[in-house]
């Protein structure tokens, strides 16, 4: 009996050993295809999603049709169907009577990007943008993305042919293209003013708001970490800021970017020119398509400078004679 019973404990052990087995086993399968689904329907979504060379964002005002029609008659001519534009707008607390305007617009353009959740202001622009990215990086799939105030004009062929010149260069990095500044002081009064600026005696380098440049991964690492950056007011500050630390990105400083608080003047180099109203977009878009030139006049009212990486910030930025 006692020879027996040793028999049978095995045998036991070795039945409980192969359900717990085919247990652990089942557990594994199951987490397996649950990942391996999950990045199935990443990839279907990604194929899902409408696919641009660029994605450009105009941000604008709710009053500000007049302006956003210069836009469209102008240079949103030159777009492609690998383009595809927004105007973004904050909706929140608007009266009905601007909300129901916005969407006759929105009815008969559908170029407008709404943001529900958000007070349209100069004090919210940062979170304008973030926003923006989100829905955007949520919605579509695209190479860059070209942000522009509505006062910008743009050449986009140029800036589209420029991207396929940087593409075919090989670089692996990513993109971040404007007009930089290293040494801006950091704003202590008017509507620009940073409180809770702690970081340096100067903003970090950044590309001045009135048109920069973002690939795809740029805008998804802000997009997926919306919730943990710091907001300042500026916004182009702000990008500065969260692209920082990001390693393997090339900034492009490019003087064919006239983009900042005000314009240099015009050249007929300009990919953007910042400050025009409609009836310069005007002018600039008929003197452009009837000449292949911007300028009737190439006049410069500020000179401008080649950005100095090899040296620190403070000191990257002297403006020169014959610099566009």
């Amino acid at each position: 009996m006692v020879f027996t019973s040793t028999r049978v404990i095995p045998k036991r052990l070795n039945i409980r050993v192969n359900v717990a087995t085919l247990m652990l086993l089942s557990v594994i399968l199951t987490v397996f295809y649950f990942l391996l689904m999950k990045d199935c329907r990443k990839i279907q979504e990604s194929r899902d999603k409408p696919k641009f060379r660029l994605i450009i964002v105009i941000l604008t005002s709710p009053d500000a049709l007049r302006v956003r029609d210069a836009i469209r008659k102008t240079w949103l001519t030159e777009e492609t169907e690998n383009t595809r534009h927004f105007f973004v707008i904050g909706t929140l607390d608007l009266q009905q009577e601007m909300l129901e305007t916005l969407e006759s617009e929105q009815d008969k353009f559908h170029d407008l990007l709404l943001l529900p959740r958000l007070q349209d202001s100069y004090g919210t622009l940062t979170k304008k943008i973030l926003q923006a990215m989100q829905r955007l990086h949520e919605d579509f799939s695209f190479d860059y993305l070209l942000k522009v105030d509505d006062d910008s004009f743009v050449l986009l062929h140029r800036m589209l042919t420029d991207l396929d010149v940087w593409e075919a260069k090989g670089s692996r990095k990513e993109l971040y293209w404007g007009f930089f500044n290293g040494r801006a002081n950091v704003k202590k009064t008017g509507p620009w003013k940073e409180i809770g600026w702690n970081l340096c005696d100067y903003y970090l380098p950044y590309a001045v708001g009135g048109g920069y440049v973002l690939s795809f991964n740029l805008v998804k690492f802000i997009a997926q970490n919306a919730d943990v950056l710091r907001l300042f007011n500026s916004e182009d500050v702000s990008i500065g800021l969260w692209l920082s630390p990001i390693a393997n990105i090339e900034r492009k400083h490019d003087v064919r970017f006239d983009t900042e608080y005000m314009s240099r003047g015009c050249s007929n180099q300009y990919i953007v020119t910042h400050k025009q109203g409609p009836e310069n977009m005007k002018a600039l878009h008929d003197f452009y398509t009837s000449t292949g030139n911007l300028c009737s006049k190439e006049t410069r009212s500020r000179m401008s400078y080649h950005y100095n990486w090899t040296v620190p910030p403070s000191q990257c930025c002297n403006r020169q004679v014959g610099v566009i």
